[in-house]
């Protein structure tokens, strides 16, 4: 997908109404802000906000024994929930890589609903696809569906005004109707904060966003784009794939060890995560806090005096602390501990920098 053939989500004429600005991402021309990232990221922390994020692949995996396959092919342990349920897991390659991070939804034995990343959806597809059963489906149903994000102290409000359910646990969902449409209401978010996604389905998406518009506004909140997505998913440590995860970046690496039901009989890349627990990873996500003026970006090296130690996965000035922060893989061999004191080369300048371990911010998610 290039650049100049970009992917537009089911309200792209609503966020070109409200002023976006847009950028590509996984292939999509996404809105990144609207009124300012600040402004928005401030929002969801302290009222609420609505994302589009309907770039988001959806697939499901249909048929007998359909969540038992499902179970032995990524990490994490379904057979740990049941049916109005969903659990973050990963699907790795036999290195232990990441092909990508995914929500998987629990539908019942026979029938899994899974969210992947934009760009990954093609790739988890095919794979499943390649190793299902006879009598198992694979479907990619990336316009089936689209996804709105609602998010912040106030986002239960915001749903109830619309008459859809808000009582629920963490990572549980329910299906419900709006104006006679269905749509899928799961205690899931990306923020931090207590919050919501909403799967319409893709034709009914541009009717519920303006009435979730409406009541966000209501309530004394915002429409926000990508640029407060990353800053918020940032503050809280949460991995990005391509970033914090990859095929060159494990779950061990990246402190994702507890989305991996290593209990289980079989997985992907079972033996290799195995080895790379025993032995432990060469390597160890981390985060570093700004003790100089600076903003911390991807790729950067993080240096002990003359020794390079480490590279930022992610970097951003956090709109919370008021200071960069960023995300790094730290080399464990140097022995870096919370509270040590490093530097990040910024351009050929050295910015000192404090490590910590994430969040950077007190999560509200439960």
């Amino acid at each position: 997908m290039t650049e100049t053939n970009l992917l537009q989500g089911p309200i792209h004429n609503v966020h070109v109404e409200l002023g976006a600005s847009f950028a590509p991402f996984g292939g999509w021309e996404m809105p990144v802000q609207y009124g300012g990232t600040v402004a928005e990221h401030t929002a969801v922390r302290t009222t609420v906000g609505v994302f589009d994020v309907s770039h988001l692949g959806k697939a499901t995996v249909a048929g007998p024994g359909a969540a038992a396959f499902v179970n032995a092919a990524l990490t994490n342990d379904l057979g740990r929930i049941r049916p109005g349920k969903a659990q973050y897991t990963l699907c790795c390659t036999p290195e232990g890589g990441v092909i990508d991070d995914l929500i998987a939804y629990y539908v019942s034995e026979d029938e899994i609903f899974l969210v992947p990343n934009a760009a990954n959806t093609a790739a988890v597809v095919a794979e499943l696809r390649r190793v299902a059963p006879e009598g198992i489906t694979v479907t990619e149903q990336h316009r089936d569906f689209a996804v709105f994000a609602v998010q912040g102290p106030k986002s239960a409000e915001v749903l109830a005004a619309l008459g859809l359910p808000t009582d629920m646990e963490y990572m549980a969902y329910a299906d419900a109707e709006w104006d006679g449409r269905p749509v899928r209401v799961c205690r899931t978010g990306y923020t931090g904060e207590h919050g919501y996604e909403l799967l319409p389905r893709w034709a009914d998406a541009e009717p519920l966003f303006r009435a979730l518009i409406e009541q966000v506004r209501a309530a004394g909140g915002e429409a926000a784009g990508l640029g407060a997505r990353d800053t918020l998913r940032t503050e809280m440590g949460y991995p990005l794939h391509g970033h914090e995860l990859s095929r060159d970046i494990s779950p061990v690496q990246a402190r994702c060890g507890w989305a991996v039901g290593w209990k289980k009989d079989e997985f992907w890349g079972k033996s290799a995560l195995e080895q790379e627990k025993s032995a432990g990873p060469r390597r160890i996500l981390m985060g570093l806090k700004a003790l100089d003026r600076g903003v911390l970006r991807q790729g950067q090296a993080v240096l002990r005096g003359e020794e390079t130690v480490g590279e930022t996965t992610s970097g951003t000035f956090s709109p919370s602390l008021k200071v960069g922060i960023a995300l790094a893989l730290l080399n464990t061999d140097a022995n870096l501990e919370p509270g040590d004191q490093v530097e990040v080369d910024v351009r050929g300048r050295r910015l000192r920098a404090e490590v910590v371990r994430p969040p950077f911010v007190k999560a509200s998610t439960t």
